[in-house]
């Protein structure tokens, strides 16, 4: 098993909106890719529950042609949209860390 942390060549977050952000898990070749997009211990489940939002607004959408992985779900903040008053992430570069301890098989 290795840490989602230590396969991914880039693992990041962004807004994908005001109230929505993305996280981009990019893997360095076709194999990893594999492995991280049909692993058990990434699933729509497992992230709902590290990011503490319900499991049907998760989406995880694997991108073959480019060895990346795409979750969006909605920002971390609640009821909060990006800029709002007690943001403390106004651009949602920081709400990768939940990720990167899923161990993948």
């Amino acid at each position: 098993m290795t840490s989602l942390y230590d396969l991914a060549v880039v693992l990041r977050s962004k807004n994908a909106g005001p109230f929505l952000m993305t996280i981009d898990v990019m893997l360095p070749d076709r194999a990893s890719f594999l492995r991280v997009a049909t692993s058990p211990a990434f699933s729509v489940e497992t992230i709902s529950s590290a990011y503490g939002v319900d499991a049907r607004e998760v989406r995880v959408i694997p991108v073959e042609e480019i060895n990346t992985v795409k979750v969006t779900l909605p920002r971390m903040v609640g009821e909060r949209g990006s800029g709002s008053p007690g943001d403390t992430d106004v651009y949602g570069a920081q709400h990768h860390g939940p990720l990167i301890d899923i161990e993948v098989e």
